[in-house]
């Protein structure tokens, strides 16, 4: 690992792009399989690694809903959070605002209760043990009709006071943001942040109407923005906090190799991006995989993963007083690798 990619992993970050049910590892799946006796459609570990060579978001999300399926109890989805937090304190990371997808887990009859006591759960160990913090974004699944997402709404009324903001994910083509208008303004209304995949495999015009109709406070991925120069200043002069997902964009063929990837343009072009790890036990990576990663294209200095960093930070939902504690602690870090 060369120097660079070294000092890149030392540095404390937040994710801000982590789909918890995307951190299941083959191993997990295999144990809660056995804990929950849920016949699983692989022999080994090494069958449900061969299943991974996906080469778009549709056959990587079919992949992705059966692995859920052997999560069943709040156990299940505590044991899972706390296994991801572990790879966060490997890797620095101090702070993960975490998605979730309830939809996926009540049409299989597992109440919404049992999916946030469980994160929860997991949450506050992680907390109370590593010191690590965290917030929850609920994602509607697009995929989905908006009558559904409003029902999805409705059910986590008693847990939104632990709840930060809604998200938007699964597939995206045919899939616009506009669909979601009238759900997005309710939880508005309701206080909630709110976030939306736009512009990974969607055009520009998603990322509009994302920002537009939806209100949205963080735009995860935004990759195709690249190809609209007004959009692009707009996001810069705006300060729109992009979720880049690099070995992400590589799994799902968003790029043809790491070198082609845009996080470098991003960030002359003026924009916030971040670098998140979306489905680490999917794509091949947690955090710093993704940092490692970029780092060896050597088109990203020191300073870029300072920048980095400190966006990660300032694109997250803490409050301000949180952000500054954690921009100094980079500052700190900083000083004490010259």
């Amino acid at each position: 690992m060369t120097d660079l990619a070294i000092f890149a992993a030392g540095l404390p970050k937040a994710e801000l792009h982590l789909h918890i049910e995307g951190a299941l590892e083959p191993e997990q799946m295999f144990a809660f399989a056995q804990r929950n006796r849920v016949a699983i459609p692989y022999e080994d570990v090494a069958a449900v690694r061969a299943a991974y060579a996906f080469g778009n978001l549709q056959d990587f999300l079919d992949i992705y809903y059966a692995g859920a399926d052997v999560l069943r109890t709040e156990t299940d989805f505590c044991d899972l959070a706390q296994a991801y937090f572990a790879r966060c304190a490997a890797d620095h990371v101090v702070h993960a605002e975490i998605f979730f997808d309830p939809q996926t887990h009540t049409a299989r009859g597992i109440a919404i209760g049992t999916v946030i006591e469980g994160l929860l759960a997991g949450m506050a160990a992680a907390e109370r043990d590593q010191g690590i913090t965290s917030r929850l974004i609920l994602c509607f699944l697009r995929h989905l009709d908006e009558a559904d997402a409003f029902a999805t709404l409705d059910a986590a009324r008693p847990w939104l006071d632990r709840i930060a903001g809604v998200g938007l994910d699964s597939s995206e083509l045919g899939h616009p943001p506009e669909k979601f208008a009238r759900v997005f303004a309710a939880a508005a209304a309701l206080g909630l942040k709110r976030v939306a995949h736009a512009g990974e495999e969607g055009p520009p015009a998603y990322v509009t109407q994302a920002l537009d109709l939806l209100g949205i406070d963080r735009l995860d991925h935004g990759n195709r923005a690249l190809e609209d120069p007004l959009l692009i200043a707009r996001l810069a002069r705006t300060g729109m906090t992009l979720t880049v997902c690099p070995l992400s964009n590589l799994k799902l063929c968003v790029v043809p190799d790491i070198d082609a990837h845009p996080i470098d343009r991003m960030l002359r072009l003026g924009l916030r991006a971040t670098i998140n790890s979306d489905d680490p036990a999917y794509f091949g990576g947690y955090v710093n995989d993704n940092y490692r990663a970029v780092a060896a294209t050597g088109r990203l200095t020191r300073d870029d993963f300072v920048t980095l960093a400190r966006n990660s930070f300032l694109g997250s939902f803490l409050p301000d007083a949180d952000i500054a504690r954690h921009l100094a602690a980079i500052d700190a870090y900083v000083a004490t690798h010259g």
